[in-house]
């Protein structure tokens, strides 16, 4: 559950997308906005920076991203139920094999249900394609059809992937601060077809959906 009192911080990795949340949010006081950097560790970094200085209630991560074609199409929103670090591990000659089954640690952040639920509703009743599930992170962006087989064998019921989402999480979560993550989809995970991708569209889809949080993270 979030906190009441305090403000949200919205954390992008590039400009655009950052440009995309405030034109959502309507200069409202209520929310702070960074574009951090391409990356988990970008994210991280930059996440873990503004929070050692400013206290928030909930921190979010948000922008584009690819959906697993049959989960999430393109020009629909994910909103994440599990936060995953989907390449943090070995390779192995029986496969892939991740940090937690290593023992070193922990690859999947939870989102709290009832925030998951409130925020999903609410993009639902503005009228928008709106989905929950697992988001994966990668440090490389996938690019064959083989490679999102894999993603998606790993992960069941994976439906997007982007490259931030578990960098906010972490520094979130080492702070005692729920997160929460959003993706607009603008490609499908698989082979790398720039002309079907909808990159501006997914930012319009991201702006709308930001602008409907104030009034359900109130």
């Amino acid at each position: 559950m979030i906190q009441s009192g305090r403000g949200i911080l919205i954390v992008t990795a590039v400009e655009v997308e950052k440009d995309a949340v405030l034109r959502g949010l309507k200069n409202n006081s209520g929310f702070d906005v960074i574009a951090a950097g391409v990356g988990p560790i970008a994210a991280a970094a930059g996440t873990a920076k503004v929070l050692a200085t400013t206290e928030y209630r909930l921190v979010i991560s948000a922008g584009i991203g690819g959906g697993f074609p049959g989960r999430a199409e393109v020009g629909s929103l994910v909103v994440a139920d599990r936060i995953i670090a989907a390449d943090l591990g070995v390779e192995t000659t029986e496969g892939f094999c991740s940090l937690d089954e290593l023992g070193f640690g922990e690859t999947s952040i939870p989102v709290d249900d009832g925030l998951v639920n409130r925020v999903n509703g609410a993009l639902a009743a503005a009228k928008l394609l709106v989905m929950t599930g697992p988001v994966l992170t990668v440090s490389t962006v996938t690019g064959t059809a083989e490679s999102a087989a894999r993603l998606a064998a790993r992960v069941p019921g994976a439906a997007a992937e982007a490259m931030e989402g578990y960098g906010v999480a972490l520094a979130a979560h080492n702070c005692g601060i729920p997160v929460l993550e959003l993706r607009a989809i603008s490609n499908a995970v698989g082979p790398r077809d720039r002309a079907a991708w909808r990159i501006k569209e997914a930012l319009d889809v991201l702006a709308v959906a930001t602008s409907v949080l104030p009034e359900v993270l109130s």
